[in-house]
């Protein structure tokens, strides 16, 4: 499916670039582009590129390529490099290129102390996260918060929300709540968190609306050390849940206040709403309570004649 989705962004992308364009700001280039961009570079040979000279991504659409690398390292030492990664020229001290696509293929081949092989195209920034995006979502599961972060990165970049929807394959209503979420929950709570990839979206939903719902400051110490990322998350959520229920707890009602004594005697008495409660404290004056019981129509009588 997600290959379907990447083939039919790019034949959407080259429908586009054969339309007459106004001007160059009237059309988004990167993605009118980048169909021919992709054309161009699945034509070429592959090269070996030494690992050194390739800087990562300003834009990382993953947080941690050592997931699973172990995996990747093996197979790339059985059967060898399978996928070219693909690398666009820097400009400037450091190394000569960066990595579009391949972060993890370069990884593994960095710890086999072997060169990766690549393509090498020139790119600007917005055509290189677009390959980024396009050629990701076709091969990875992104986790609701990666692709979260990815989405506001873009949207920094300059990219629309309509472009972002394309690249990312998302509908209007998925990519606010994706954007919602990274802007909302303070980065560093994310990244403690991590991409937490068998949570998928109720739990930063959630997440999200607890933190406008109790104002809360420090959450990043509310994130356990310990733990897989989804448990973190998971463990985050149920403190911020304890502590709004807290605050919306109702406030303990007052203490009502003791009976007045009536002096000299052991009876005490106090009225509380329509109540009036009648206490003796010594056994042998038990009997004052019924007689109080009996002459209480007298009582009300007197008092209703000297109302009237």
């Amino acid at each position: 499916m997600k290959r379907d989705l990447l083939s039919k962004s790019l034949a959407q992308m080259g429908s586009k670039a054969t339309e007459p364009a106004k001007t160059q700001e009237d059309a988004p280039r990167s993605l009118k582009s980048m169909s021919d961009v992709l054309s161009q570079v699945s034509a070429q040979a592959a090269q070996d590129v030494d690992v050194n000279d390739i800087a990562d991504s300003e834009i990382a659409d993953r947080f941690q390529v050592e997931e699973g690398l172990q995996d990747l390292i093996d197979s790339i030492r059985a059967s060898g490099q399978q996928l070219p990664a693909l690398l666009r020229y820097r400009r400037g001290a450091g190394p000569r290129y960066e990595v579009v696509y391949g972060r993890r293929r370069i990884a593994a081949c960095r710890a086999l102390g072997i060169k990766v092989k690549a393509y090498i195209k020139e790119m600007d920034q917005r055509e290189a996260l677009v390959s980024q995006a396009l050629e990701n979502s076709a091969r990875l599961e992104r986790s609701f918060i990666e692709q979260a972060i990815f989405a506001t990165r873009l949207e920094e970049q300059g990219f629309n929300r309509v472009e972002i929807g394309e690249v990312l394959a998302v509908d209007k209503g998925t990519l606010s709540k994706l954007i919602g979420v990274a802007r909302d929950v303070p980065e560093a709570v994310i990244y403690a968190i991590g991409a937490a990839h068998d949570a998928g979206r109720r739990p930063w939903l959630e997440l999200r609306r607890l933190i406008k719902a109790t104002g809360a400051r420090d959450v990043v110490s509310l994130v356990p050390g310990k733990g897989a990322p989804a448990e973190r998350l998971n463990a985050t959520v149920a403190a911020l849940q304890a502590a709004e229920a807290k605050q919306n707890a109702p406030a303990p009602a007052p203490s009502p206040a003791p009976p007045a004594k009536l002096r000299g005697t052991p009876v005490a008495f106090a009225a509380r709403g329509k109540r009036l409660v009648v206490e003796v404290s010594a056994r042998e004056e038990q009997g004052f309570l019924s007689f109080v019981e009996s002459n209480l129509e007298r009582l009300y009588q007197e008092w209703k004649q000297r109302e009237t």
